[in-house]
């Protein structure tokens, strides 16, 4: 069973969506059976795994989508990155790393690691998405925890935060400051 005309149909929904979607979603979207839908995405792994192909089926954020491969993303990133992105700038860079590796984390304990003041840093990775206040500490004052977004994970084209490259010993003693 080849499932040729469902796999197009698949490859055709995850064309049209902007956002990756769940296994879940794809079915009721293409109005194929789950199994059926998961078959169609081994299809189109092995369709796009080809040399001769510049896109590949990406899992991110838990759900699945057509995305350029990553060496010729890095070519072309300039040219068609979403004009919003912009470039960090290396202190934002610097910040959002210590939010993603030390998440939960306040901004006092970012401003301890950094030893320098983050609000302007904080505002914007607020409004660019990529953090978002994830509750409050339970101490005195209770300040505002941040933590990283869905719109992270896109940007970095991972499927949860768990996959960052991991920190040598140098490097993890001087995020564990805050803690």
């Amino acid at each position: 069973m080849e499932l040729n005309k469902e796999t197009a149909l698949l490859e055709t929904v995850l064309f049209l969506e902007s956002e990756p979607l769940s296994v879940k979603v794809l079915s009721n979207k293409s109005q194929l059976s789950e199994e059926v839908v998961e078959k169609c995405l081994d299809n189109l792994k092995e369709k796009y795994a080809d040399e001769n192909s510049g896109i590949e089926l990406s899992m991110i954020t838990g759900g699945w989508c057509l995305s350029p491969k990553k060496e010729y993303w890095d070519v072309l990133k300039e040219q068609y990155g979403t004009k919003r992105e912009g470039k960090l700038s290396k202190s934002a860079m610097e910040t959002l790393s210590i939010i993603a590796y030390s998440q939960p984390i306040t901004r006092a304990e970012i401003e301890q690691i950094r030893g320098v003041s983050v609000d302007n840093m904080i505002r914007l990775l607020i409004e660019r998405n990529l953090i978002k206040e994830v509750g409050k500490k339970e101490v005195p004052g209770r300040p505002t925890l941040f933590g990283t977004t869905k719109e992270f994970l896109k940007l970095f084209r991972l499927n949860s935060i768990s996959e960052l490259p991991k920190l040598d010993e140098e490097e993890e003693d001087r995020f564990e400051l805050a803690r």
